[in-house]
């Protein structure tokens, strides 16, 4: 997907009160950075940034992470935040790439991992950039804490089914829930926070997909 060039994105992230720079990153210490010890939630991607912000409003009883690994979809968010007049303080958006997901978060820290609607990188060859391939879901299931869990979103249909094979093969993660109609799911839909994505695809009448899987204990 060609990323469009935001002038000045560069310095309008860094500007941003919640962006997190790299070198207090790879600190890995949430604590200092939240000043407080709250459970520790992560979003993988955060387009442009209406799930992470309505989560954190959501649950301040929680910590809220979303990384991106281009500057130009980061600063989506940081605008969305920065218009909010209510915008919740339990949040920090960060620079970084979900390839390196072990260098940002201590082994079993993280609380919840929301992967929503990824590249599905169609071609075979480019497999292993899924982020529910198995070395993506190895370096996930290090950093959630046992019983945590990963919830996944997508309308792509064949992304779904190969995403619900790894983690039904995958050791570390048993399946908790599985729909292919997400909205028409009476429990799963009643707290369900929308991305820009998921409300564009549902608006042309598309099933959006979504399973939870749970770090095994």
């Amino acid at each position: 997907m060609r990323i469009r060039h935001i002038a000045g994105s560069d310095e309008e992230v860094a500007a941003c009160p919640v962006s997190v720079s790299e070198e207090a990153a790879v600190n890995k210490n949430w604590t200092d950075i939240f000043g407080n010890d709250r459970p520790v939630r992560l979003e993988i991607g955060v387009g442009k940034g209406q799930f992470i912000i309505e989560m954190a409003r959501k649950y301040p009883e929680a910590n809220f992470v979303g990384i991106d690994l281009f500057t130009d979809v980061l600063v989506r968010a940081v605008r969305k935040w920065t218009r909010d007049e209510n915008a919740p303080d339990n949040l920090r958006l960060v620079l970084w790439d979900a390839a390196m997901i072990e260098q940002l978060f201590e082994p079993g820290s993280v609380e919840c991992i929301y992967l929503n609607f990824p590249d599905p990188w169609p071609k075979p060859r480019h497999e292993k950039r899924r982020l529910t391939s198995p070395s993506f879901l190895r370096s996930f299931a290090t950093v959630l804490k046992p019983g945590g869990q990963l919830e996944f979103k997508t309308d792509n249909q064949y992304l779904f089914t190969y995403s619900l094979e790894q983690f039904e093969i995958d050791p570390q993660f048993v399946v908790d829930e599985v729909t292919r109609d997400l909205h028409a799911h009476a429990r799963l839909s009643k707290d369900n926070v929308r991305t820009e994505y998921e409300e564009k695809f549902s608006e042309q009448g598309m099933p959006i997909c979504k399973l939870i899987a749970l770090r095994r204990r």
